[in-house]
């Protein structure tokens, strides 16, 4: 149960806090700017790993979740427990922000700007590297350490800095169905469900091919049961 309420506080916070930059970016004029939204997602969950890592493991991320498993690093039972946590938690952050924030449209939701096919490759690549780094400084199932949080989070600031403005760079599919179910905007959303999860599945098969026989795929006895 600690487990499961750390994943849905983290991922509420990283919600919160991530959708929230963009939308008082939106109601401000832009001063928060989209650097500052890039870096507010990547702090964020620098902070949430540290805070949470030794608890859940702060994978804040149904497609990390699934990938951890796919490497054997997490057991199946505790696969959709997770990702209902983190579902739940993502759409609480949501419905905070439509109550802070009732006239904004979209909440923050990703949204395709340009043509669908190049928003579904960056989000399946973007995926693909923070997946291939996550599982390349991780104990287990778990990001553990200094380094941990601060690669983790520098990933994904630079990724939403320069893919961003193209396709929103969700690289999570609850940080993407939150706003989606809450602002009504289901444009494409299938594109951050599904490129998500399988550029997270190929980052486990890239690190497979590169790193020692063995460690990205196997269950260790302090993953999260």
């Amino acid at each position: 149960m600690k487990k499961f309420v750390a994943e849905a506080l983290g991922t509420f916070i990283l919600v919160f806090a991530g959708t929230g930059a963009i939308v008082i970016n939106d109601v401000s004029g832009g001063v928060v700017t989209h650097v500052g939204v890039a870096v507010t997602f990547g702090l964020v969950v620098l902070a949430m790993i540290y805070a949470l890592g030794d608890v859940s493991g702060a994978h804040l991320n149904p497609a990390v979740t699934i990938a951890f498993w796919a490497a054997r690093r997490f057991p199946a039972r505790s696969v959709l427990p997770y990702v209902a946590g983190q579902i739940i938690g993502a759409i609480l952050a949501s419905v905070c922000l439509r109550f802070l924030f009732p006239n904004h449209e979209t909440l923050g939701a990703t949204l395709p700007q340009g043509h669908p096919l190049k928003t579904f490759m960056l989000e399946y690549l973007l995926t693909f590297f923070l997946m291939f780094v996550i599982l390349s400084v991780s104990t287990g199932a778990k990001e553990k350490g200094t380094m941990a949080g601060i690669a983790v989070g520098s990933v994904i600031a630079f990724e939403a800095m320069f893919a961003g403005p193209i396709s929103g760079a969700s690289m999570n599919p609850a940080r993407s169905l939150a706003p989606a179910l809450i602002s009504g905007n289901f444009s494409h959303l299938w594109i951050y469900l599904v490129a998500t999860t399988m550029g997270a599945l190929t980052g486990v098969l890239a690190c497979r091919c590169v790193q020692e026989k063995g460690c990205c795929c196997r269950l260790v006895p302090e993953s999260p049961a």
